[in-house]
């Protein structure tokens, strides 16, 4: 043990962890200026209407996966990663949401994206109804629908998009256009019989019908727009990715059907058809990639399957044909899948891709007439510690061993999840596993099938046109409605009306009130 110990104490003291400009003060306090600089300019407030929106959702990326994304990204870059900064990072204001559900403490992505997209807290696993629809009772929907961002920017006049790693019927997309009393029912072959029979709708079929012209969708989920055991384009042979329509509609094809003569509706579900398109002679785009989620980035095939940057490019050029702009909203779904996977490998890839994409959407818009914010709908029970020396691969193993139990454990860890093992009566060596492997399950204090959200507050980073107005701790449902008047769209527009009038008509009852007196 007092080798172990001395071995750390040389770690954390070893010169080579420093890098040589930091070891100079006038390095940290030429940096506190130039941040302090910054700082003093944002006084002079972007009060800028916002022309275009973009909400990038982070799924499960809690403040702890935020930083251990911050260090990937660094460690991927060849530095030692603290020092890197996210895209994020560089957005000027930051504030903290809190994200608990009106019925659960610990939030689900559904009541969690009514929030902020809808504007308004919800029960768990209800997507865009309000808190009087019980989860799976299809008779209390009636009459609780709420709207969406995305509605209030269509009903504004400006194009809309959704982009998404998971199922475009998924959670947080599905809030953005549907209302269903449970999150799980993508077609009408996983609703319960009574839900059918008491005329409520599936989510696939929310997607086409209830709001028709979305520019944009772009993601995964085919099986649940094609009939019941139609063979998927792409593994025509799996049986798993077969339709699951009991109505035995073509979504894909009734989606084309509304659309207004003399439009043009593109559908790809590959890759190379998605990036060969002329953008300037489509008028409506529907991308669908996987029968079910997108694959995780560490493993897509990029010869069949965009990544999230590729499909975000797309629909931002799409979007920008408007000349009344756009509101588009991103999800990085599969962050976490990662983490309920007990995967932290592929749920920080994850978020180092969603990451990529806000860099590449901070290229082609400008922060003068784009409000961006990024946030996550809720956390998880994941955590990285153990006294680790600057540099140390977020990846790797502590370095130390438990004074427990005489073993060494990985600096990454989460409070419960499937890396719960026991072997031979104790706690796994890790050292004898591939623990920096891709599909890795770190350990976890409790076992489950699956690992569970964290209840903690969640960040929001804002940048562009009224991006002040995220400030501080808010309820996660007050996100919309700050964007919304950004942009002069939803219910709050009396701002708007004022800012328009021309200056003269401002200034005519001054100066007749100047005439009088004199």
């Amino acid at each position: 043990m007092k080798a172990l110990l001395l071995l750390l104490l040389a770690q954390l003291c070893s010169p080579s962890l420093v890098p040589e400009r930091e070891k100079d003060p006038e390095y940290w306090r030429g940096q506190a200026q130039e941040t302090l600089r910054d700082a003093l300019r944002l006084q002079r407030l972007n009060q800028n209407v916002a022309k275009n929106l973009i909400l990038f959702l982070g799924d499960g990326m809690g403040v702890s996966t935020v930083t251990a994304a911050r260090i990937l990204k660094g460690q991927l870059q060849n530095r030692k990663g603290e020092e890197s900064l996210l895209e994020m990072d560089k957005f000027p204001y930051v504030a903290l949401a809190k994200t608990y559900n009106t019925n659960a403490q610990v939030p689900d992505s559904a009541g969690t994206a009514t929030a902020y997209l809808c504007g308004v807290k919800a029960n768990e696993g209800t997507v865009g109804v309000s808190a009087g629809v019980t989860r799976d009772r299809c008779n209390t929907t009636k009459g609780q629908e709420v709207t969406s961002i995305l509605r209030w920017a269509k009903d504004g006049g400006k194009a809309v998009g959704i982009v998404t790693t998971t199922r475009v019927t998924h959670a947080t997309p599905s809030a953005a256009y549907a209302h269903s009393a449970n999150r799980d029912w993508y077609s009408d072959g996983e609703m319960p019989p009574d839900a059918l029979e008491g005329g409520c709708k599936d989510i696939a079929r929310q997607l086409v019908e209830n709001i028709p012209d979305i520019e944009v969708i772009l993601g995964g989920g085919r099986k649940y727009m094609f009939p019941k055991n139609a063979s998927d384009v792409e593994y025509p042979h799996e049986d798993k990715h077969r339709g699951t329509r009991l109505d035995r509609r073509d979504l894909v094809q009734a989606w084309h059907d509304v659309k207004p003569p003399g439009k043009v509706a593109k559908y790809v579900w590959h890759r190379r058809d998605l990036l060969a398109l002329n953008l300037s002679r489509v008028d409506f785009l529907l991308g669908l990639f996987e029968p079910g989620d997108m694959v995780y980035e560490l493993d897509r095939n990029n010869e069949t399957d965009p990544s999230l940057t590729e499909m975000v490019a797309v629909a931002i050029r799409m979007l920008q044909k408007n000349p009344r702009g756009f509101f588009l909203l991103v999800e990085g779904g599969r962050i976490d899948h990662g983490h309920h996977e007990g995967k932290a490998k592929q749920a920080l890839h994850e978020a180092v891709e969603l990451d990529r994409a806000i860099g590449l959407a901070t290229r082609l818009t400008s922060p003068q007439d784009t409000l961006s914010v990024v946030t996550a709908d809720h956390s998880h029970v994941f955590t990285f510690g153990g006294y680790t020396p600057r540099g140390n691969p977020i990846f790797g193993l502590a370095p130390m061993q438990s004074d427990v139990d005489r073993k060494p454990f990985t600096s990454i860890l989460y409070g419960n999840g499937p890396g719960y093992k026991i072997v031979a009566g104790e706690r796994e060596n890790v050292s004898a596993v591939d623990f920096a492997h891709a599909n890795y399950q770190a350990q976890s204090a409790v076992p489950l099938r699956q690992e569970t959200h964290g209840g903690e507050d969640v960040a929001v980073f804002a940048r562009g046109p009224m991006a002040h107005l995220l400030h501080g701790v808010h309820e996660q449902n007050y996100i919309p409605h700050a964007m919304a008047y950004a942009a002069c769209i939803g219910s709050n527009q009396a701002h708007c009306n004022a800012a328009a009038r021309p200056a003269a008509t401002v200034l005519l009852p001054f100066l007749a009130l100047l005439f009088l007196l004199c």
